[in-house]
């Protein structure tokens, strides 16, 4: 069966995979996966959004220190699952394709279940899941030769021999005396030379030189976006190639979103927020995330013309240009806190914002809201801290930033941030030992850090 594109899913469908998306921008891995995997439920053959999933499990397998022993235990508690998907593949292979999906939510990179995926992908006709599924893996799998054959066969069996020659030539160079690879390559290279650049297919029946010529126009599109640093010509053939595709597809708003990125870069900023404001007008309401977009691009828009008065030695008016971006930045927020009552990530956002103009017990009500927020939850309690602090309530601070720490495992840069503000309570209150202690747990790991080793060693003096 054929991939489905976005334009051809119901609005529903569409809607999810957009909300999906944008969570998964902004970091929030757990919903963006919930979005793309109801996608799924709804349209498998939405290779677009299994493909968005996958990454995002991927991202939040690694975040979580997914490794050897991860994919064990994995493959152990998932086993009975895999042994009724095995029986389910013959006869319920969409079932089973959607137990697989279940399976590789925790652990996405699990090869065993991988395989299962590519049975039961071949198994309903859907060879697209399976070919996208192995190449994905092989992206981290690099020297896996079994997952180099099997996805070379698929490439050939569907009529993809230049990438199925390219995983031949790297599974040979692996297995240089392998025979049966050597035989691959060299039936991928005779394949492949009889359909280079597509042009035996001229005057088959069906075949259009146009359609030949689009293929090659994609496939350059693709290249550039695909560069790492893009020059001028390169932008001017995106935003034309994107403006293409919304009229094409003029209810994906994903190529708004790229089209507006591409005019943001570029210091197109009217223009980026003129797409944005009409993916807003497509999509029948409000986006909070398309709102963030608008908003971030404003602040683009003031940072350029500050540096440019800057640049002219416009000092005064780059002062007064800030001054206007940071009112922008208070008033806006603010806006999109009583537009979007439930996003929490904007009430933590405004709180910030209020605790620096010293507005404590707003910004504590903001916080208090936020740390609902897993991914603003550690911030949060810490501001929570710091604003108890600015109001010398020193053993509610004490309390909030205790339970900060209780729930970050590892010593990284935001731990040894409230250890030591938690140092600097305990010492205000005169609690000088358990101070030292705090101070003492960052010494041993960073001697470096702010002025740590100065207070523990006037400690031990």
């Amino acid at each position: 069966m054929a991939e489905v594109t976005l334009d051809q899913v119901p609005q529903k469908t569409r809607e999810m995979f957009n909300r999906g998306f944008v969570a998964m921008e902004r970091g929030n891995l757990d919903y963006s996966i919930d979005m793309m995997t109801a996608c799924l439920e709804l349209e498998p053959r939405l290779l677009q959004a299994r493909k968005f999933l996958r990454s995002a499990q991927i991202k939040k397998f690694k975040a979580s220190g997914g490794g050897k022993v991860a994919h064990l235990v994995s493959t152990l508690t998932g086993y009975s699952t895999a042994l009724k998907v095995q029986s389910m593949i013959k006869t319920k292979p969409m079932q089973a394709l959607e137990a697989v999906e279940k399976l590789l939510r925790n652990d996405p990179l699990n090869r065993s279940h991988i395989k299962l995926l590519e049975k039961a992908a071949e198994a309903a006709g859907e060879p697209e899941i399976a070919i996208q599924t192995l190449a994905i893996a092989l992206e981290h799998f690099p020297h896996d030769t079994e997952l180099l054959e099997h996805l070379g066969k698929l490439y050939m069996d569907n009529d993809q021999p230049r990438l199925g020659r390219k995983c031949f030539e790297t599974l040979c160079e692996l297995k240089p005396n392998d025979t049966a690879a050597l035989k691959h390559l060299k039936d991928a290279m005779a394949i492949d030379s009889m359909s280079k650049d597509g042009w035996e297919k001229v005057g088959t029946k069906g075949t259009k030189f146009t359609d030949m010529m689009k293929d090659k126009k994609e496939a350059d599109v693709l290249a550039r976006e695909s560069k790492a640093v893009v020059d001028k010509n390169d932008v001017a053939i995106l935003i034309e190639e994107n403006k293409a595709r919304i009229q094409r597809e003029p209810g994906n708003i994903n190529y708004r979103r790229a089209l507006a990125n591409l005019y943001a870069s570029n210091k197109m900023f009217s223009e980026a927020i003129t797409v944005l404001q009409e993916a807003q007008t497509v999509s029948g309401a409000r986006d909070p995330q398309i709102d963030q977009t608008i908003s971030t691009i404003r602040l683009q828009s003031f940072d350029e013309e500050i540096l440019k008065l800057k640049a002219a030695n416009m000092t005064a008016a780059a002062e007064a240009k800030q001054q206007d971006r940071d009112l922008f930045l208070f008033n806006d927020t603010q806006d999109r806190v009583a537009r979007y009552p439930n996003d929490l990530q904007i009430k933590y956002e405004f709180g910030v914002l209020l605790f620096q103009q010293d507005r404590i017990n707003e910004a504590i009500q903001q916080f208090q809201a936020s740390q609902r927020n897993a991914q603003r939850r550690i911030e949060s309690l810490y501001y929570i801290g710091m604003c108890f602090k600015a109001k010398q309530q020193y053993d509610m601070a004490i309390e909030q930033l205790q339970k900060a720490i209780s729930e970050l495992p590892v010593m990284d840069d935001t731990k040894k941030k409230i250890i030591y503000e938690l140092g600097l309570l305990f010492d205000l209150v005169g609690r000088k030992a358990e101070a030292m202690e705090h101070f003492k747990q960052i010494y041993q790991l960073d001697i470096g850090y702010r002025d740590v080793a100065a207070k523990v060693e006037q400690g031990y003096k």
